[in-house]
């Protein structure tokens, strides 16, 4: 009896103990730099969004956030390398709707699952994306496109991201719901997809407002729709893919950030504290703003709400497109 009475005093000294050290860590928290995994390349909305909060938590934080680029399988290497690394808050995701609610439903062996294995830090905003192509080509309008499409089966190529990112299934889910043939063309992110439309490799690619909006505005690009509900405050003159005739269409990709399963609640807790703050700065919301990302903060709690929420949502889209990948 006494024996046990020792093991049961020495396990809720371990167990006060660790929850001082726990609570220790999270005060000196960050003491070093900070790795936010971008898991694209360069060049794409998912870094010119990373950079913008990475630059104003660093701030807020007194600490470096060093940005580490992991492209790859739609996002999904990066993704899976955060997910397996030490949860001690020195390496968080910019999490992505591709990665958090695409990916686990397009691969059957993603390696990870996105309400299990990371620990949601907050939202940071959404974006719809567009529907740009070369100048060179013929269509002007959704209505053009579609026409030109069917005249044209199989002979039309759309850029994304990747296998699997946003813009693809969203390609796929515009093409089966304008009962047209696209033929997709993935690149390792958004930038180098469009580095060959701007130099008229591909005729068209879907891709967020804040990676093309510039060229769009330079004449370089031309927008046919975006593939939001509403039309976008950047782009005031583009119509919707609803407005052109196919009701209810709508796919916006949303950002924030997550941090491995497991991370002590305290760091998660200040993370969060300070991503809220960065988002409530006047700099970065003219930031986001000029990029067309709506900014949506909110709790952790929030953010895992609507993580499973567009998991399932996403998962159909990828069912009935059918593209499943093994």
């Amino acid at each position: 009896m006494h024996i046990w009475k020792l093991v049961f005093c020495v396990a809720a000294l371990m167990s006060g103990l660790s929850g001082v050290s726990v609570q220790a860590q999270a005060q000196t928290f960050p003491n070093r730099p900070i790795t936010l995994v971008i898991p694209f390349a360069p060049g794409g909305s998912t870094s010119i969004v990373g950079r913008v909060i990475a630059d104003k938590m660093s701030q807020l934080l007194g600490e470096g956030i060093v940005i580490d680029n992991r492209p790859g399988a739609g996002g999904t290497v990066g993704s899976k390398m955060v997910a397996k690394s030490e949860p001690d808050g020195y390496t968080i995701l910019l999490g992505y709707t591709g990665t958090l609610a695409i990916g686990p439903s397009l691969y059957k062996n993603v390696g990870y699952d996105p309400r299990k294995d990371f620990a949601p830090i907050g939202m940071i905003g959404n974006a719809p994306s567009a529907v740009v192509v070369h100048p060179s080509f013929p269509a002007k309008s959704i209505a053009e496109l579609i026409a030109y499409a069917k005249a044209n089966p199989g002979k039309v190529n759309f850029g994304s991201a990747g296998v699997g990112s946003v813009n693809h299934i969203t390609g796929e889910y515009f093409a089966r719901s304008a009962g047209i043939t696209l033929m997709h063309i993935p690149y390792k992110g958004t930038g180098p997809a469009l580095t060959d439309l701007l130099g008229g490799h591909i005729p068209m690619a879907l891709a967020p407002i804040p990676a093309v909006h510039a060229n769009i505005a330079a004449g370089l690009l031309r927008a046919l729709a975006v593939t939001g509900k509403t039309r976008s405050g950047l782009l005031p003159d583009v119509p919707t893919i609803a407005e052109e005739g196919l009701t209810g269409f709508e796919a916006s990709l949303y950002y924030g950030l997550v941090a491995p399963a497991g991370t002590p609640r305290p760091i998660i807790d200040r993370l969060n504290k300070e991503l809220r703050t960065a988002l409530a700065s006047d700099e970065v919301k003219k930031q986001l703003g000029l990029d067309g990302t709506e900014i949506t903060s909110g709790s952790p709690e929030d953010y895992a709400d609507f993580i499973d929420k567009d998991e399932k949502k996403w998962s159909e889209l990828v069912k009935a497109s059918g593209v499943e990948q093994e």
